[in-house]
């Protein structure tokens, strides 16, 4: 079993706090000087208990990864990306759903992924299945190339390449420039 690292243990106690903190609004209550600090203390010790049983199933190399400045600048233009790309998914099925005239042809794709590290083949999956009307549902590694399974709401190209298009739009560009 592998052994959990001091930095994988801050890395992960880090983060963990800071969606504790978002989840919880203490992130606000910090803002506005009304944050408790034995709240703020009991989120922290939680935090780091959590982290020394999960720290060695997140992190595999460096614990600060993603604190690189192109990577976390990527990450966060990464947000925008993909809220664009679930704004216009959200639209078309909206539209799909109230409009009976618009077409509906569903069917599985099979669309080829250029995305070399496994957080990377992740995060695209679940970004895909994410944005209304696809569904990613098997990532095979079929003859040394990654392809995704995908099942979707109207399929417009059979072709991967460009099935693989339509569908990734950005995404995929912008989650090679995080991972890989």
């Amino acid at each position: 079993m592998k052994k959990t690292t001091f930095p994988a243990f801050l890395s992960t106690a880090l983060l963990i706090y800071c969606f504790w903190l978002l989840i919880t609004g203490q992130i606000v209550a910090i803002f506005q000087g009304r944050a408790s600090w034995e709240v703020l203390v009991a989120g922290a010790l939680v935090s780091g208990f959590v982290s020394l049983f999960t720290a060695r199933f997140f992190i595999h190399r460096n614990a600060f990864y993603l604190l690189a400045p192109k990577r976390f600048f990527s990450l966060l233009a990464y947000v925008f990306v993909f809220l664009w790309e679930l704004t216009k998914a959200n639209v078309d099925v909206a539209f799909r759903a109230l409009n009976p005239k618009l077409p509906v042809n569903p069917g599985i794709v099979k669309v080829p992924a250029d995305v070399k590290a496994e957080y990377g083949l992740s995060m695209l999956a679940n970004s895909i299945t994410l944005t209304p009307g696809t569904i990613t549902m098997d990532i095979a590694d079929e003859n040394g190339k990654t392809n995704y399974y995908i099942h979707w709401i109207n399929v417009k190209e059979t072709d991967p390449a460009k099935a693989g298009d339509a569908i990734k739009g950005t995404m995929e560009k912008w989650i090679r420039r995080i991972w890989d």
